[in-house]
């Protein structure tokens, strides 16, 4: 393919509690995102830099998708910062309906988004959906499903230092060790240990959980794929469940709903597990920049 025949590609910056991403909006699922590709575009240097990418996605047009057309007309097929495909992005599905709001494709109020973890919806409140051309800038409440709890034990391990760790999957897998200080996970780019290897074939996003106060916990996360990030929306559920039972609090148990908050370097999020196991998360979600990308570029990363 010649440079002359690649138009430019449109794409959006964004964030979520500091948890940034690449958006790329190809309604007709017409762009080709090779694993190399992607990592080009998340690197911080060599491209426009993020944790991940949003390739926002009409459900119908996108084979993984199809099936649930019916029930939600957009998919969010996200891609960690290596390029690898990922089940689901708590933070990112608040970013990507903060530019479905902002394009226009959907409006104020609750809507439906199809994800490899199933169908999620969002909450997106009148006064923050966007509007004049304006990202919006508030809250955004997501229906993160529930959580499942494997009985696996498993370990993690950073240098000399290890701990037991609850293995939590909210469609992506988690091991959440709670420690006495968040400085002993170390630098968190590299991939903790975890043991045995077999509880988490495909990879898993590690977390560290100190405590601050009544049902208030603060974290830092080694994302599979992308090192240490500045948030996790689906490691903060997690976290949040972890420290529930931790706390002996079993909502489908007690019948009441139960909600941490958690910190972390990015900002905070808050979590309310509810009787039915249905986990809500909420938190910002803003759009930072616009742009396209250079066709010569492009063309040299495609190849």
């Amino acid at each position: 393919m010649s440079t002359s025949q690649i138009s430019p590609i449109a794409f959006l910056k964004g964030h979520g509690t500091e948890n940034d991403f690449v958006i790329v909006p190809d309604p007709d699922n017409a762009i080709d995102l090779p694993v190399r590709a992607v990592a080009t575009l998340c690197d911080r240097r060599a491209g426009v830099g993020g944790d991940g990418l949003l390739h926002v996605v009409r459900s119908a047009a996108h084979p993984e998708a199809q099936d649930m057309a019916a029930e939600a007309d957009w998919f969010m097929d996200y891609r960690n910062a290596d390029g690898s495909v990922a089940e689901m992005c708590g933070n990112g599905i608040r970013v990507f309906a903060r530019y479905l709001a902002r394009a226009g494709h959907v409006e104020a109020g609750d809507l439906r988004i199809a994800t490899r973890a199933g169908v999620k919806r969002v909450h997106l409140a009148k006064d923050t959906a966007g509007g004049s051309g304006a990202a919006g800038t508030g809250d955004i409440t997501v229906e993160m499903g529930s959580a499942t709890l494997p009985g696996t034990e498993v370990r993690v391990a950073v240098g000399d230092h290890e701990w037991p760790a609850r293995n939590v999957n909210m469609g992506n897998p988690h091991a959440v060790t709670f420690v006495d200080d968040l400085t002993r996970a170390g630098e968190l780019y590299t991939a903790p240990s975890v043991t045995p290897a077999s509880a988490y074939p495909d990879g898993v996003n590690v977390e560290f959980v100190v405590d601050r106060g009544p049902r208030h916990v603060a974290m830092r996360v080694h994302e599979r794929g992308s090192g240490e990030t500045r948030s996790c929306g689906t490691g903060a559920c997690a976290v949040a469940v972890a420290a529930a039972r931790r706390d002996g609090q079993d909502p489908a148990s007690t019948g009441a709903p139960v909600t941490y908050t958690v910190d972390l370097p990015g900002g905070r999020l808050v979590v309310t597990e509810r009787t039915d196991g249905e986990i809500e998360m909420t938190g910002p979600a803003v759009i930072v920049a616009e742009g396209h990308f250079d066709p010569v570029w492009l063309e040299s990363v495609i190849a």
